[in-house]
């Protein structure tokens, strides 16, 4: 099988393709990784298979303080519009695929901060990107802001009973998800070095929901890193069939 060349969009070092790493080997994918907010430049798009898009402690509509996001929004539409390219949204890239789109994201009182399970709506019932995933799978959460406005191209495979697009599929080739399937050993450890993470997160559940999130996470690990896996297996097998 030829190699899959997929950039991949970080907006921190802690933000990354995280246990997909491990698993590019299994389906012949190699990620190439810039980071936007270091000031790294976009480069032509169509030298690559596929485009991934990671999360990121900014808004998406904070383009005065970060503005690489307005050229980041127009790679991502030109990647999804005019060149149909394979497309993974992660969190903060999930949103930022719906804006790019057309979409709305915004604050939202109903956040999710832990593991929580995702269920699929009508569409996403027998849609293959979920295949062999199960409902009483745990995924991880870390957000304060939703789509709650998709683009018109658009389709929402699963929800949860606080975010109502937990995955969405836009034209052909392009997904995303809300939640964190990238998740590996050191992920929880770079979250909690960037500056005001813990105290926002502790703010939100307060110290011992901080440390149950902590507890959680780790237990549920292994289960988490099989899901992603099927995950993974199964946008491969959409995009690059």
């Amino acid at each position: 099988m030829t190699n899959k060349n997929i950039l991949v969009f970080k907006h921190m070092p802690s933000q990354n393709p995280g246990i997909f790493r491990d698993f590019a080997d299994t389906q012949n994918v190699i990620f190439h990784e810039i980071d936007l907010h270091a000031g790294e430049k976009i480069p032509n798009l169509e030298k690559f298979d596929g485009l991934w898009v990671m999360g990121g402690s900014m808004n998406v509509w904070e383009e005065e303080e970060f503005p690489w996001l307005v050229e980041e929004k127009e790679a991502i539409h030109r990647a999804v519009e005019d060149l149909n390219m394979p497309f993974l949204g992660i969190c903060l890239g999930h949103q930022l695929l719906a804006e790019a789109m057309g979409g709305k994201a915004e604050k939202t009182d109903q956040h999710e901060v832990g593991l929580f399970e995702i269920e699929p709506t009508e569409k996403g019932l027998n849609h293959p990107l979920l295949h062999n995933l199960k409902g009483s799978d745990k995924w991880v959460n870390v957000h304060l802001v939703e789509v709650v406005k998709i683009p018109e191209n658009a389709v929402i495979l699963a929800t949860s009973k606080k975010c109502k697009n937990h995955i969405m599929q836009v034209g052909d080739y392009a997904y995303s998800c809300q939640f964190h399937p990238e998740v590996c050993g050191h992920t929880l450890e770079g979250w909690l070095n960037i500056p005001n993470i813990p105290e926002a997160l502790e703010d939100l559940v307060g110290k011992d929901g901080l440390q149950d999130f902590k507890s959680s996470m780790t237990d549920n690990l292994n289960a988490n890193n099989a899901a992603s896996l099927v995950l993974f297996e199964n946008w491969c097998n959409l995009v690059f069939k």
